[in-house]
C-alpha cells in the first residue's frame, strides 16, 4: 500500500512545482530513494497526460566511477545526459543521502571534472536554465541524524515541510522581493559580522516551491565588487562531502581574502578552484517556519527561518546574475535568531528584520507565527 504522504508529495511535484502539462516530457532523476515514491511520480505524470523519464542513481556507484574516471570518460557522460537534458521540459531531482561524505575521497582533480565537465553543462547551463525544475533531498537515517531527530520523528517532519502550503508563502513573499528590488545598500550585523554591499539593479527571486522542496528562501545577488567586511556563519555547512563549522570570511571589495573554518585547507582549495569562487553570487533571506535548526544538508538549512546566505560562486544565469561564474556555489548560512546571537539587516540605513523576524509591517506575514498560522 502507497504511503498517503507520498501521494499528496507526488502531487505537489507534479501539479504544483513543475505544472506539468499533457504531451510534456519529464525527467525523475532518483538517487538512493526507494522505488515506491518514483512509482508514484510516474503515476502521477501519466495522470497528468505527460511522459516520464527516469534514470535511478546510487552515490556509492557514482564514488566508485570517479575515483578514476579519465577527462574523455566524463566528458562522454555529460555528452549523453546534455542530450536528455534538452529533450524535456521538466525535471525532478530525488536526492538520498545514506552517507553524507561519501564522495568524501574523491581526488579533487576528479571532482574538478565532475563539476566543471558534467553538472555545470548539465544542470547548470541546460536544468536550470531551460527546463521547469525542481529538487528535493529524501529521509534518510543520516539526515535524521544531522537533524538529531529519531527517524520516525525525521519522517513525519519532512513531509510537514515538504507538503507546506507553499501558495499562501508565495503570496506572502512578494512584498519582500519588491523591497529588495527597490534596495540599494545592505548591511548586516552579528556576532563576528559586520557586512555592507549593493544589491542595486539586480531582480529577487521569490522561491515558493517551484525550485526546491522544501522551499522558502527570497534570493538575489550583490553587485559583485561591492562586498566589504566580514561574516562569522554559524551554521555548519558540508561541500564535497567535507564538514565545514564556523566559516570566517573577510572581503575587500568583492574578493574574499582571508577564510577560515574548521577545515582551511580545504576551505581554500574550494575558494582557489577559479576566480569567480572567492566572489559571491547570491544573498538570500530564509523564511521556512518550519525548519529552524541546521541539519548539514543545504536545501533544508538555506531556509531556516531567521537565516540569511551569503554564497561563494557562481550566481544564477538568467535569474539574480551579477555576472559571476564559477565551477562552486556554496550556500553558507548564517543564523540570526536570539538563540544563535540575533543580529539585524538593514536596507538602505532602515532595519528590517532583526533577531530573524521582520519587523517592517509589510514583511511581517513572513514570520513564522504568521505562515504557521
Amino acid at each position: 500500500m502507497i504511503d498517503p504522504r507520498m501521494t499528496k508529495l507526488a502531487d505537489v511535484l507534479i501539479n504544483y512545482s513543475t505544472a506539468l502539462k499533457p504531451g510534456e516530457k519529464i525527467l525523475i532523476e532518483a538517487i538512493d530513494v526507494p522505488p515506491a515514491i518514483v512509482t508514484e511520480l510516474i503515476r502521477t505524470v501519466y495522470d497528468a497526460g505527460a511522459q516520464p523519464l527516469v534514470t535511478i542513481k546510487n552515490n556509492e556507484i557514482l564514488r566508485s566511477l570517479l575515483i578514476e574516471a579519465s577527462e574523455e570518460q566524463i566528458q562522454l557522460i555529460a555528452d549523453v545526459e546534455a542530450k536528455r537534458m534538452s529533450e524535456v521540459q521538466a525535471y525532478i531531482g530525488l536526492r538520498g543521502n545514506p552517507n553524507i561524505s561519501e564522495l568524501a575521497d574523491v581526488p579533487e582533480d576528479r571532482m574538478k571534472l565532475y563539476q566543471s565537465l558534467w553538472w555545470k553543462p548539465v544542470h547548470g547551463n541546460i536544468r536550470v536554465r531551460k527546463t521547469r525544475w525542481v529538487v528535493l533531498r529524501w529521509p534518510s537515517h543520516s539526515m535524521a541524524q544531522g537533524a538529531r531527530m529519531s527517524t520516525q520523528a525525521f519522517e513525519d517532519f519532512y513531509f510537514d515541510v515538504c507538503t507546506f502550503d507553499y501558495r499562501k508563502m508565495s503570496a506572502a513573499m512578494q512584498p519582500l522581493k519588491e523591497l529588495m528590488e527597490s534596495t540599494d545598500r545592505v548591511q548586516i550585523n552579528g556576532p563576528g559580522t559586520e557586512l555592507s554591499f549593493s544589491i542595486q539593479g539586480l531582480p529577487a527571486v521569490a522561491c515558493d516551491g517551484k525550485l526546491n522542496i522544501p522551499d522558502g528562501e527570497v534570493f538575489t545577488a550583490p553587485v559583485r565588487d561591492s562586498v566589504n567586511g566580514t561574516i562569522q556563519y554559524n551554521a555548519p555547512t558540508i561541500y564535497q562531502g567535507v564538514v565545514h563549522d564556523n566559516i570566517h570570511l573577510e572581503f575587500e571589495n568583492g574578493k574574499i581574502t582571508n577564510a577560515t573554518s574548521s577545515d582551511t585547507a580545504h576551505l581554500n582549495k574550494v575558494l582557489d578552484t577559479d576566480e569567480g569562487a572567492r566572489y559571491v553570487g547570491e544573498f538570500a533571506l530564509g523564511v521556512n517556519p518550519y525548519i529552524a535548526e541546521p541539519m548539514l544538508d543545504v536545501l533544508f538549512d538555506e531556509k531556516i527561518g531567521g537565516s540569511f546566505h551569503f554564497t561563494p560562486g557562481s550566481a544564477y544565469e538568467d535569474e539574480a546574475d551579477n555576472g559571476n561564474r564559477s565551477a562552486v556555489h556554496w550556500d553558507m548560512v548564517m543564523l540570526q535568531t536570539p538563540e544563535s546571537g540575533g543580529g539585524e539587516i538593514y536596507f538602505d540605513d532602515k532595519l528590517i528584520r532583526k533577531d530573524g523576524l521582520f519587523v517592517v509591517e509589510e514583511l511581517k506575514p513572513l514570520n513564522p507565527d504568521q505562515l504557521k498560522a
